[in-house]
């Protein structure tokens, strides 16, 4: 049964602890200020944050309909062993792409009131507009001519395609990893098992560039994988980042030493979130104007809270 709370559960992610390295009062409205605020009898500040939190940006959203559409044709080919081609995935993003700018130009009302289930592109929020900048239009329109491409020619896409011994796991899933008492939160793009080689292999999908903080990301799936299925050692896993804008397929075999610093950073990170709390015990944050703003105003311009700071 859904219980209304004062304050939210705590949890932790890697994307909550990159936010509060980035900004702590981007880092308080996204996980306090905005709780409860679906809500109707909501206060007006926390109704502001929860749907300024639901804001997305071309570069996210783009990336998120890759997913969805990945993660369809997926499942569709597990159970029908057919793949569409390249143009009509191409023409399933575009049609998304367009639903989502239809949104944020015309059923401004329709966020107002669910900003859950309407999108809301920041870029047409804060500019004002009813128009995209082309730079950025520039950018997603050669992403999306070339990700489909690198989708159904990755090394993933082969091996599911041509390797009868795979057997299929799961998807696009929140899963909860425990970590002692802390819950901490992973998706996966996909997890399958290569019965020929006895080999896990756990696959990231990016439309994005490469990032120094992927390994991080990819440890937390091992040790999702680790705590959830029998297998047998780490070396049994490999973990396989498919870089859809550059087309590279990268693997990567952790070891337990990378494994306990990931476990070292959650650990030093939940102190670092714990000294924002009044009480630990109920997950109370300290008042707003503890969590101070970063002192790069630049990065502000592209907060989804930037009016909460700056509405004067």
């Amino acid at each position: 049964m859904f219980e209304i709370k004062t304050y939210p559960e705590f949890s932790w992610s890697l994307s909550r602890h990159k936010t509060l390295m980035h900004c702590a009062r981007q880092y308080a409205h996204q996980y306090y200020t905005s709780h409860n605020g679906w809500l109707r009898d909501a206060n007006p500040t926390s109704k502001q944050a929860y749907r300024l939190k639901n804001l997305t940006n071309l570069e996210m959203f783009f990336g998120s309909v890759v997913h969805d559409v990945i993660d369809q044709v997926i499942d569709d080919y597990l159970n029908t062993g057919y793949i569409p081609g390249e143009e009509a995935l191409r023409e399933q993003v575009r049609q998304e792409l367009n639903k989502g700018f239809v949104d944020s130009t015309k059923r401004y009302n329709n966020w107002w009131q669910r900003p859950k289930k309407t999108t809301m592109f920041h870029e047409i929020y804060y500019g004002n507009t009813t128009q995209l900048p082309s730079e950025k239009v520039d950018k997603i329109t050669h992403r999306l001519h070339v990700t489909m491409n690198h989708f159904l020619t990755s090394q993933t896409m082969k091996e599911l395609a041509y390797n009868e011994q795979i057997e299929f796991l799961e998807a696009e899933k929140f899963r909860i990893l425990q970590v002692g008492q802390l819950k901490v939160f992973v998706v996966l793009d996909l997890l399958y098992k290569d019965l020929d080689r006895n080999k896990w292999i756990i696959v990231d999908w990016k439309t994005g560039k490469q990032s120094e903080e992927d390994p991080y990301q990819l440890a937390l799936y091992v040790l999702y994988i680790l705590q959830t299925y029998d297998v047998g050692s780490l070396d049994d896993v490999i973990i396989r980042n498919e870089y859809l804008l550059e087309g590279e397929s990268v693997e990567h075999q952790l070891d337990p030493v990378t494994l306990e610093k990931v476990q070292e950073l959650i650990g030093t990170s939940v102190e670092w979130m714990t000294k924002y709390l009044e009480d630990a015990s109920e997950n109370q944050p300290l008042p707003l104007e503890s969590f101070p703003q970063t002192s790069d105003q630049r990065a502000c311009t592209y907060c989804n809270f930037y009016e909460l700071c700056f509405s004067q």
